[in-house]
């Protein structure tokens, strides 16, 4: 069931992300020492309850009391806002709670007057891409900085008329 990340769910939510984030560090080589910044490892308590407090939205799956994916949304005004975090930890994954996620997102962004969804990858991950693109998004660009071993991609979804 997806439901409002409750304020008290913080700790769990930070370790859903960072452990799901992890599968994609491992993959790729990401360490701390070489992407302190990737979301498996800059993901903190302080940072979501920041967000939390800033009011972006924040959405869970909950399954029998347990907390196995999350997303939330930053609403950047005149219709465009971002997805961050959607993840499903591991041992949950292929079972279209990812899926379910995602449709909420273009779901819940629609109703706040979202006409246009902004989305970042990590680019070499040509399998996370694919599937973005396969749910309607179109990448849009690249971009490398010094701080991050990968290529940071760049995707959007149109939220109009659906």
């Amino acid at each position: 069931m997806i439901r409002q990340m409750k304020s008290e769910e913080i700790d769990r939510c930070v370790q859903v992300i960072r452990d799901s984030f992890m599968t994609v560090a491992d993959a790729f080589g990401f360490t701390q020492e070489n992407a302190p910044r990737f979301t498996a490892f800059a993901t903190t308590r302080e940072r979501l309850a920041w967000q939390k407090q800033e009011g972006r939205p924040m959405y869970v799956w909950e399954q029998d009391g347990q907390i196995l994916g999350y997303y939330s949304l930053h609403l950047q005004g005149e219709g465009k806002c971002e997805l961050n975090n959607l993840c499903v930890l591991p041992a949950f994954r292929h079972r279209q709670i990812g899926e379910k996620l995602l449709e909420h997102a273009f779901t819940q962004a629609r109703e706040r007057g979202c006409r246009q969804m902004f989305i970042g990858i990590v680019e070499e991950n040509a399998q996370l891409r694919q599937w973005y693109e396969a749910h309607g998004a179109v990448h849009v660009g690249t971009e490398k900085f010094d701080f991050f071993p990968f290529t940071c991609g760049y995707l959007e979804k149109a939220l109009d008329g659906e």
